[in-house]
């Protein structure tokens, strides 16, 4: 059987590579609307995964444009479920009118590090996706506390691995603040993608190995060279005779 992986990448953030992206993912996470996007930029997104058979997702967020959703915000676990059920149905309103559907919900930024670590907002976050549709793909960091309250809902989890982030020796993320957090030389990270995906483990920036389940590859679409690591490792993936596909199409490569 031949190995699949999916790939994807977030849209509709403003940062003018989306076009030269789409092609060489299988999944696209869109910005509705916290920390980036907007009726116009959804629109554009969606369109574009549906030119090249992308599958499409919600990026919901903390509401927070001026720091780009990567300040974490202190609110309740109501609150919270509540912006991630009002951006995602946002989006999934949009597919609707654009005669598509959502696959996955993926958080972003501090939110998403935030439900990897904690027990409440992970919960949070899984209800309102629940409460959007049970039949949606949980995107999660690998090994999380976001992972782990997926599955106990019943979501359909795909735990998340990243191409360009460092990551802890408890298998997190390195935060943006701290050395090593950015992976910005392309031999680096498709090094990392390859221990990933080959070798189920990942080097950590103290050196230590860190076990890790790969299910979908995430490369930042907010990066300057973003279009060029996205062709760079695609090329790669296939060279290692990786599939890529969407986890809703799973199954139909053999």
């Amino acid at each position: 059987m031949t190995q699949s992986i999916d790939f994807n990448c977030d849209l509709g953030e403003g940062c003018g590579s989306d076009a030269a992206i789409v092609p060489c993912i299988s999944s696209a996470s869109i910005a509705c609307g916290g920390h980036a996007g907007d009726t116009a930029s959804m629109r554009q997104a969606i369109a574009l995964c549906l030119q090249h058979g992308v599958a499409i997702g919600a990026h919901p967020s903390f509401v927070d444009r001026e720091h780009f959703g990567r300040r974490e915000l202190s609110l309740p676990a109501a609150d919270i479920q509540q912006l991630v059920v009002e951006q995602v149905g946002t989006l999934a309103a949009l597919c609707r009118e654009a005669e598509t559907s959502l696959q996955h919900v993926k958080p972003h930024g501090a939110l998403y590090n935030l439900a990897a670590r904690d027990t409440a907002t992970a919960d949070a976050i899984v209800q309102a996706v629940h409460d959007c549709d049970p039949g949606l793909f949980l995107y999660a960091l690998a090994g999380s506390e976001l992972s782990a309250a997926g599955r106990r809902r019943g979501l359909r989890v795909v735990e998340e691995v990243f191409a360009e982030r460092g990551y802890t020796a408890g298998g997190r993320l390195v935060p943006r603040d701290q050395a090593g957090a950015v992976i910005d030389r392309l031999d680096d990270s498709l090094a990392q993608v390859r221990g990933m995906l080959r070798d189920g483990s990942v080097r950590a920036v103290d050196g230590s190995l860190v076990p890790i389940r790969a299910d979908t590859l995430c490369l930042h679409g907010d990066r300057a060279d973003a279009a060029d690591f996205a062709h760079a490792l695609r090329t790669a993936l296939q060279a290692e005779g990786y599939a890529i596909v969407a986890p809703a199409q799973r199954g139909t490569h053999a």
